[in-house]
């Protein structure tokens, strides 16, 4: 049976495990000996410390990312597509004209994405330092190359990028598999020598190791959360694979493979409290050791290229969506439209990571800032698929109001945790999620001044073509294509033209690009064309936000469909305003510095040059 871009269920679930599984698949390096040191500090045993917190960390990934994500939030979707943005467009698109309702979901999901910047600066530093940490095991001497080790493996992680996800991680899925059947068995041996440890499965265990250490439980909630980071991925990578493939990776694969792991874990350090040092690796044999530092190394550094692809694809719908300036995007895949390449945020991220790594040293620091990015993106996920499930879709509130109440209790518990490890390195990703999330209001906010402005000068297309009935201009022949930010009005650019040549082309279209709140369109539904008199045309070009513009790709469907044209008698116009501002609050600042600096329109729309001419003009905002 074919599914997703004609790929079969088996090639699906495989090729999910090298892209939404990577990060939650590599927790159990660090996760479980995190928790059970955090726990500890209360004077408690390690018996009865593994038990509570293997106890918390099963329900967790049983309530969380099984219920919560897998069964619920997944079928929030955008037309298949999923993730933060995908979610809010789609809520934008069911409210309709509710401008303060609007606002609100777009700064809820400008936070999301916000927060899951944050994230992705964390996850490639902590899984690649806890993966190599493994040569502690091997050898406390070499303990002091462990971070260079790390430098150089995330260097290579970052120049590979540009490759694109489909030529670097055509393995992925298969590594991975090997990675699950691996974690799998080490924990399945360690279980049959110590089988009670299976008692942990009881949710009371943990439920009385909180209430019996409510000093320290916010802690080890902090803690415990590790165990689940990177459960969004399940949801933002639908559009890749699917509702079902991802479903059936995580029921048969990926949770099975966890459980075991953790409890493998437990039962190791339950025999012998020493293990506590890297319970991860102390499982193996020592021979295995090597090869197994070799695989999770591997692992982890596949995680953190899902992580990084996942930036490109949330910025490239951002930048479609209106939220930040325009960016230079490559795509990197012809098949799957989602691979994106873009190598400004690649660069960003590469010295975040390396600045995380040589600042906080181990993994075991790092964990302090890891946490708080996760749970807010958690959090704010269950607060927009709720009112849109409920609220928008119709789902019966007698029974999801509580359950969802109750999933919001959960997140807002992890969220809190999470905040009072602030000062210990938390201030990071909310420092990160902070200036993005500055940046996305400015840009919002001063390109709708900036458009309004253009708008309140402007000469309405009905008053301009009487005057030019009354009053015609020489014609010349050939098509002249202006880009207007609005429909109903003349772009300045022909203002200014007619103004200083007094000549008008002999086919004039006015060109609106319009990005809607679905992911993708048809060609059937690209272009709208309206006839004016006089051979003008006002043609509307409509795009999803996981799609990027090419005009040249919409005129050859324009001649094979309304009427014939050439492209070199063709000349388009672009309008090059200069902003400026009375206002000197920070808001402004920032828009007129990112307006300044954003990527003209000629290269974005795949213009070519030597058939543009740009007309500046000055807009005050």
């Amino acid at each position: 049976m074919n599914h997703k871009n004609g790929r079969s269920l088996p090639l699906l679930i495989i090729a999910a495990l090298g892209v939404v599984f990577g990060d939650i698949g590599t927790s159990p390096l660090y996760a479980l000996k995190l928790s059970v040191e955090a726990a500890k500090e209360s004077g408690t045993g390690t018996v009865n410390s593994v038990f509570g917190v293997l106890s918390l960390i099963t329900w967790s990934l049983i309530i969380v990312v099984s219920i919560k994500y897998i069964f619920i939030i997944m079928r929030a979707d955008n037309h298949g597509e999923g993730g933060v943005f995908a979610l809010t467009a789609l809520l934008i698109r069911k409210i309709g004209k509710k401008p303060k309702t609007k606002w609100i979901v777009t700064i809820l999901g400008t936070i999301g994405a916000a927060l899951f910047f944050g994230d992705s600066v964390i996850t490639p530093a902590i899984s690649v330092l806890s993966a190599v940490e493994g040569l502690k095991v091997l050898s406390p001497d070499l303990e002091p190359y462990i971070i260079y080790i790390s430098l150089g493996l995330v260097s290579i992680l970052f120049a590979v990028e540009r490759f694109g996800t489909g030529k670097v991680g055509a393995v992925f899925g298969p590594i991975m598999l090997v990675w699950f059947v691996t974690i799998a068995a080490l924990g399945l041996f360690e279980i049959l020598n110590k089988p009670q440890i299976l008692k942990a499965l009881d949710p009371i265990y943990g439920l009385n190791f909180l209430f019996k250490h409510q000093g320290i439980a916010i802690t080890i909630l902090g803690v415990v959360v590790l165990a689940i980071t990177g459960a969004e991925a399940l949801y933002t990578d639908i559009g890749h694979f699917g509702r079902k493939p991802i479903q059936t990776s995580w029921l048969i694969i990926v949770f099975p493979a966890l459980l075991l792991n953790y409890y493998g874990q437990g039962a190791l350090l339950i025999s012998d409290p020493k293990t506590i040092d890297n319970p991860f690796f102390r499982l193996g044999p020592d021979w295995a050791l090597i090869p197994l530092i070799i695989l999770a190394s591997t692992a982890t550094i596949i995680a953190s290229q899902a992580v990084i692809s996942g930036v490109f694809s949330i910025t490239s719908q951002a930048v479609q969506l209106g939220y930040i300036p325009r960016l230079r995007i490559k795509h990197t895949s012809t098949n799957e439209y989602g691979e994106v390449y873009l190598s400004k945020i690649n660069i960003l991220l590469f010295v975040g990571v390396a600045l995380l790594i040589l600042g906080f040293k181990s993994s075991e620091n790092l964990a302090a800032a890891y946490g708080i990015s996760v749970t807010g993106a958690m959090l704010i996920d269950t607060i927009l698929a709720t009112f849109l499930l409920i609220f928008v879709r119709g789902w019966n509130k007698l029974i999801f109001i509580p359950i969802f109440l109750f999933l919001l209790i959960m997140d807002i518990a992890f969220f809190s945790s999470n905040l009072f490890k602030f000062f210990e390195g938390g201030w990071v990703p909310i420092l990160i999620a902070f200036a993005i999330v500055l940046m996305m209001i400015s840009w919002i906010s001063g390109r709708e001044r900036m458009l309004k402005a253009r708008w309140d000068g402007s000469v309405k297309i009905k008053k301009f073509l009487s005057q030019i009935k009354k009053n015609p201009p020489k014609r010349v022949a050939g098509t002249a294509i202006f880009f207007v930010p609005n429909t109903e009005v003349v772009p300045m650019a022909l203002l200014h033209n007619l103004k200083h040549n007094r000549i008008l082309h002999k086919r004039i279209v006015f060109m609106h690009l319009s990005f809607t709140n679905f992911p993708k369109l048809g060609d059937d539904e690209r272009v709208i064309i309206k006839r004016y008199p006089n051979n003008f045309y006002n043609i509307i070009v409509r795009y999803g936000f996981q799609e990027e513009p090419n005009i040249p790709r919409v005129l050859a469907l324009i001649r094979a469909t309304e009427f014939k044209f050439s492209m070199l008698d063709t000349s388009f116009f672009i309008g090059k305003v200069k902003v400026v501002s009375k206002n000197t609050n920070i808001f402004s600042r920032l828009f007129i510095l990112m307006h300044r600096t954003m990527l003209g329109a000629t290269e974005y729309y795949k213009i070519p040059k030597d058939r543009t001419v740009e007309i500046g003009g000055v807009i005050e905002i």
